[in-house]
């Protein structure tokens, strides 16, 4: 109907931001979108423009909301966001005071190693489920207190804010207000899985000040409201949840043994854990899925730190393929690889062997291969680090069933099919795949009143979806397994 409420989530992605307005049956009513500027002041550096990821976030959400037919359509607001990197800024000047510290951002890798020396990764896991590693956001944070000098003054001056980018935009959002959902909170290492608040023990241990850091929240509710200025009039915002967590609600994934893989930038697969708090013994790591009313849903994750930026990395910066689309068809083109592997450790290796200094490597060149071969090796990395990650979780004793896939790569039928194939399991793709602003929505449709329970809004807002089943031998499978292990060597 016209007059339904509607749903706008911005959806903050690592290359790009993007506003969309859903219905409450899962339709989407209108879109924008802008790419984001990468930033690489040294090798293994990563930076955005705070200032930039807003600007583009407002233009982006009210083209949206004009295309939709007025603010007066949107009945709530929901925010999903590229995880772990971190942002600085005043709080009552409202200005960062340095770029934000990207999740794949890597300067604080020896940081890491001397924490381990220490013997402390033991306690920072069994505390928070994630290990020392740069990819977390409470190095990063410390790195930003130390090494800059206006970040360090205002935290003198006790008007130092930091979060994560839900805590940045629901800051800029709402005039002032400082809060970090849940689920992103669990992803710094600051805050005990099985604690309300952020820790100050952990906090003293990285460096971090914490009265820097804003209050923990559900994902869904009554968590603020957006300013009148800045769509036309006063709008509930009514979610906030990491880009993982979103997609694994907007794949359905309420129920524990369930399981969803993204494909976007990096590649993230997350398992229902329910209540449980999620324990790994093989370097996965234990996260919080959702919160509502306080109480927590777990989840069990392997995070791959290159996908989809793979391709584009082939586009951009080899030149071989002209878009990301074009390797479907080459894949097709050719009976094998021809002996190519590539493990894409281009930002290091993440879950299961966490290597930050490990990089890319290509093995099995000759003569025969072609652009078609280094294409369709490209793809199979995928099915292979996932692969990885499905032995891990089984050895965790949360062996995949089946899988559900999302994102931007999913849509590639082939990389689906070898997915299905090189694990051995159904691979289901639901027809919408950037389930991650879905699930966002959900969330929202849920904090505002639309729905009674998440499990309704899923039912409402899911939609179709597609299935690949496995159709490899054993040989071969066996065949590519053991290429990819002996590559892997060479990182």
């Amino acid at each position: 109907m016209a007059d339904d409420p509607l749903i706008l989530v911005l959806d903050e992605g690592t290359t790009s931001t993007r506003a969309i307005v859903f219905a409450a049956d899962g339709a989407v009513v209108s879109a924008a979108q802008q790419d984001l500027t990468q930033y690489y002041p040294q090798p293994g550096w990563v930076e955005h423009d705070a200032s930039e990821i807003w600007d583009k976030t407002l233009a982006c959400a009210r083209e949206a909301v004009a295309a939709a037919g007025g603010a007066d359509r949107i009945a709530a607001i929901g925010i999903t966001n590229q995880r772990e990197t971190v942002v600085a800024w005043d709080k009552v000047t409202g200005e960062p005071l340095h770029r934000a510290l990207v999740w794949q951002d890597r300067r604080t890798a020896d940081r890491c190693s001397a924490l381990k020396l220490r013997g402390l990764e033991e306690h920072v896991q069994s505390q928070t489920g994630l290990l020392l590693d740069p990819y977390f956001s409470a190095t990063k944070a410390a790195w930003l207190v130390e090494n800059v000098a206006e970040v360090r003054d205002a935290a003198a001056a006790g008007t130092l804010a930091l979060g994560t980018v839900e805590t940045w935009l629901a800051f800029k959002l709402t005039g002032g207000l400082h809060i970090s959902d849940a689920t992103n909170a669990s992803r710094t290492a600051l805050l005990p899985l099985d604690a309300p608040a952020w820790d100050a023990g952990l906090c003293d241990l990285f460096g971090v000040p914490i009265a820097a850091l804003g209050e923990v929240t559900d994902c869904a509710g009554p968590l603020g409201t957006a300013l009148p200025e800045w769509l036309g009039r006063a709008i509930p915002l009514t979610s906030m949840v990491g880009d993982q967590q979103s997609a694994t609600i907007g794949q359905g994934c309420l129920a524990p043994g369930q399981v969803k893989a993204t494909y976007g930038t990096g590649a993230f697969v997350l398992a229902n854990m329910g209540p449980r708090l999620p324990k790994s013994a093989h370097r996965l790591l234990g996260t919080v899925l959702v919160q509502q009313g306080g109480k927590r849903t777990y989840a069990l994750e392997g995070s791959v730190f290159v996908a989809g930026s793979l391709i584009q990395w082939l586009r951009d910066g080899l030149g071989l393929i002209s878009s990301s689309a074009e390797t479907e068809a080459l894949a097709r083109s050719v009976e094998d690889s021809a002996g190519v592997v590539i493990v894409p450790a281009l930002s290091g290796l993440g879950a299961p062997h966490w290597q930050p200094e490990a990089r890319g490597v290509i093995t099995g060149l000759s003569f025969t291969a072609r652009k078609a071969h280094i294409a369709r090796a490209a793809l199979e990395a995928m099915a292979a680090q996932t692969q990885d990650l499905a032995r891990a979780f089984a050895a965790d004793g949360a062996a995949w069933r089946h899988l559900r896939i999302d994102g931007g790569m999913s849509a590639n039928d082939w990389m689906a099919q070898d997915l299905a194939d090189l694990l051995g399991l159904e691979v289901e793709r639901p027809d919408m795949v950037e389930t991650t602003a879905l699930g966002a929505a959900m969330l929202a449709g849920l904090g505002a009143g639309l729905f009674a329970t998440l499990g309704e809004a899923a039912t409402a807002m899911r939609g179709k979806t597609q299935r690949f089943q496995p159709s490899m031998n054993e040989a071969t499978r066996a065949a590519r397994i053991k290429a990819w292990e002996k590559a892997l060597l060479a990182v």
